[in-house]
């Protein structure tokens, strides 16, 4: 790992463990874009940049020299207006209407470490050597302005982490337009474009295709991160798959309306950039005033899309993740929600932690119902306070129950929610975003608290600290049910009413912060009517996710192979339900139910007491086995064996470190007449090693198990499952 400065050439080089990114000013001080991809010996090289003019349509600013152009620049920070063409990174207001800005090196500073990044969520380090920063400090003369573009590198993960602030210097206000984290300029179009995008209970499905001329993006303008689109795209060569040819992410570090986009130009070129969406986004800068922009992690491997997807898992899972939790087993649990939903008493919560603790189950999580006058969806969001109709001791008191059981006690949450009919409404009906004027758009017959408000954020420290401190409560689920309309402010003046929904964040993360630091050993999971706001943001605060609302087992396949690409095992929920399915009425062994739900944080939303004899023989053998099996899914390697996205069936496994044991996980969806055999060949073992299959003793060598494989059992009927444990000799 280093940033090195080669003060002649003025060029900046950064070096991971097999990765370099390179940096050139030119000689007008702007900084040039050079390489990014494996590991090169130290810069510069002879023939880094090859300047010629190309076409009088790419204009030259500087008169003396036409074999420069903006237009065909690579450029670290690009503008528009003076001479380049391209999508901009960030664009700038003046007093005077006009948005011509141009930024040139100031000066530099080589960190040891990690800085924080002020009021936002971002990676971190525990100790100062474990990375390098690079501050690249820019102006542009006319107006003042000033951006610091950061660049952090890692001793042991080969990411390259970005972000800009934007400081006003100058004196006179400033109106951003556009301040994107992050911008990548390609020397050609070679690419396949990879995203991931869905819906509710469909949540990351992976789409691959290849980038042509003109703007290809996704985005979201709903306020969060969003079911729709997950704020993480990848350019891939056209060779690559799972284990070969060149991948680079880019994953962005925030919870609220993104946009990334690749842009191929007359030159086939490619310019990738992604941040905070400027869709209806303006931001005031006031003499003196910052804006800090949330943070962009690009990773690179040559080792194809699983190698690309390990680098985000270690580094996400390490240092992303934090808290008491972070480097924990997770406890197996029971929601009770599709067991009861809104009908429930003390007596029957107690009846379902019995039944769990009975079957191993250690923690017992008390889903929506519990507070107000909560009897149905309609009512009582920002009343959280207990229900005493339905828990006449409270909280305190069914905690006790269930810990008396020797399980630990969780709760559920949609703190940024208010209903209409609520008694926070009828107190403060200006506490919810809105416009005046405008009718109050309801979903779920709620409405999202204004958290751009201080006396908000405060009332939400508050009110949801006091109920953590009334109980014993070790897990927490933080839902959040709706999108944003009608994004306005009672408090902002007229010219921050485009500042509402970041502002929003910003204040969400202040909440978050305050609660999971005064409240360290409670495991927090994050929800977002399921999966809908799966984002690197929320993973700073919270280790783990509610994947998706959707728990069908074979929905699941494709939801959590998805998911995979970006966000370690460790951070997804993965529970088994009731059949029929409630959200596509599918009917699946409980068997294939509990395989696929081990390759996650494990866990059952159903209703245990009603369970047959069988059955709880069964959920026995399936607590115990995850039990002995949860440090390989949620600290080992993940590796992707087989795609639900490109056949009849998936396979994936995680490998320990070292490669000391593993478990594999297969599942088949639809059966076939006069199927053939069929092989499986696993990944990331030892090859010169000899490996014990648990079930029945049988041993293998590592490169055996992966150059030829084991035959897949024989199995009947539709939605079908086998998992295989070994451990090296």
């Amino acid at each position: 790992m280093a940033i090195r400065y080669n003060a002649e050439h003025r060029v900046f080089h950064l070096q991971g463990p097999n990765i370099s990114y390179v940096i050139q000013l030119n000689n007008y001080g702007v900084p040039m874009h050079a390489y990014w991809g494996r590991k090169v010996s130290d810069a510069p090289w002879e023939g880094m940049f090859d300047f010629q003019e190309r076409a009088s349509f790419s204009p030259n600013p500087y008169p003396d020299d036409r074999s420069v152009s903006f237009d065909t620049l690579p450029q670290e920070y690009p503008a528009y207006g003076a001479s380049d063409f391209r999508h901009p990174a960030y664009q700038v207001q003046l007093e005077d209407g006009t948005t011509i800005t141009e930024l040139a090196y100031v000066e530099h500073r080589i960190i040891a470490g990690k800085p924080k990044l002020q009021g936002l969520p971002s990676t971190y380090t525990e100790r100062d050597e474990e990375a390098q920063t690079l501050e690249l400090e820019l102006q542009d003369v006319k107006t003042g302005l000033h951006v610091v573009l950061s660049y952090t590198v890692f001793e042991e993960h080969d990411a390259i982490v970005r972000s800009a602030k934007l400081v006003n210097k100058g004196g006179t206000t400033l109106r951003l337009l556009r301040a994107l984290s992050g911008s990548v300029d390609f020397r050609h179009d070679k690419f396949h474009l990879l995203q991931l995008s869905g819906a509710w209970s469909r949540e990351r499905d992976i789409y691959r295709r290849q980038v042509v001329p003109g703007m290809q993006s996704v985005e979201s303008r709903r306020g969060s991160s969003s079911h729709q689109q997950n704020p993480f795209i990848a350019l891939l060569s056209p060779n690559a798959d799972e284990d070969q040819g060149e991948a680079y992410g880019f994953s962005l570090v925030y919870s609220g309306s993104f946009v990334a986009q690749a842009e191929v130009d007359q030159f086939r070129t490619t310019r990738v950039s992604m941040g905070i969406n400027p869709f209806d986004f303006q931001w005031r800068l006031e003499p003196g005033e910052q804006f800090q922009t949330p943070e962009l992690v690009m990773a690179y491997s040559f080792e194809g899309i699983g190698g690309m997807s390990r680098i985000y898992h270690r580094l996400y899972r390490s240092r992303l993740c934090r808290g008491s939790h972070r480097d924990r087993t997770r406890p197996v649990l029971v929601n009770n929600w599709e067991a009861t939903y809104f009908q429930f008493d003390a007596d029957k919560i107690e009846q379902i932690a019995k039944a769990g603790q009975q079957l191993g189950i250690e923690l017992f999580v008390l889903d929506d119902g519990w507070f107000g006058h909560r009897d149905s969806d309609n009512s009582s969001l920002g009343d959280w306070k207990v229900d005493y109709r339905k828990l006449p001791g409270g909280l305190a008191d069914l905690a006790e129950r269930v810990n008396r059981l020797e399980m630990q006690f969780g709760l559920w949450f949609e703190p940024e929610m208010v209903s209409p009919d609520s008694d926070l409404y009828r107190a403060h009906p200006d506490w919810c975003l809105h416009v005046p004027g405008s009718r109050r758009t309801e979903a779920r017959q709620q409405l999202i608290l204004d958290l751009s408000r201080d006396d908000v954020c405060d009332y939400l420290i508050e009110s949801v600290g006091s109920v953590l401190r009334s109980a014993p409560i070790a897990y927490v689920k933080w839902d959040m049910n709706r999108n944003m309309t009608e994004i306005g402010s009672a408090l902002l003046a007229p010219e921050r009413q485009r500042e509402t929904a970041h502002r929003y964040m910003l204040g969400l993360y202040k909440v978050l912060e305050a609660i999971t630091s005064e409240f360290p050993d409670i495991l927090f999971e994050s929800c977002s009517g399921g999966g809908g706001r799966f984002d690197p943001g929320m993973l700073y605060y919270m280790p783990q996710t509610w994947t998706s609302d959707n728990t069908d087992a074979v929905s699941r396949l494709r939801i959590q192979y998805g998911t995979s690409l970006v966000y370690p095992i460790s951070t997804m929920g993965a529970h088994v339900s009731a059949v029929p399915n409630h959200q596509v009425h599918r009917m699946t062994s409980l068997k294939t139910r509990g395989d696929v739900a081990m390759s996650g944080n494990f866990g059952y939303e159903l209703d245990l007491a009603q369970m047959t004899d069988d059955e709880k023989d069964l959920v026995k053998v399936q607590v115990q086995q995850y039990k002995e099996i949860r440090h390989l899914v949620q600290f080992g390697d993940f590796y992707r064996l087989r795609s639900p996205f490109e056949g009849n069936d998936t396979a994936w496994m995680m490998v320990a470190a070292g490669g000391s044991e593993a478990f594999a996980a297969y599942i088949r969806v639809l059966a076939e007449s006069a199927a053939p055999l069929d092989w499986l060949k696993f990944k990331g073992l030892d090859p010169s090693a000899k490996y014990r299959l648990v079930d029945n003793g049988a041993v293998y060598g590592g490169d055996q198990l992966m150059n030829a494989g084991l035959p897949i059992p024989r199995l009947h009927g539709d939605y079908q499952s086998h998992v295989w444990r070994f451990v090296r000799e």
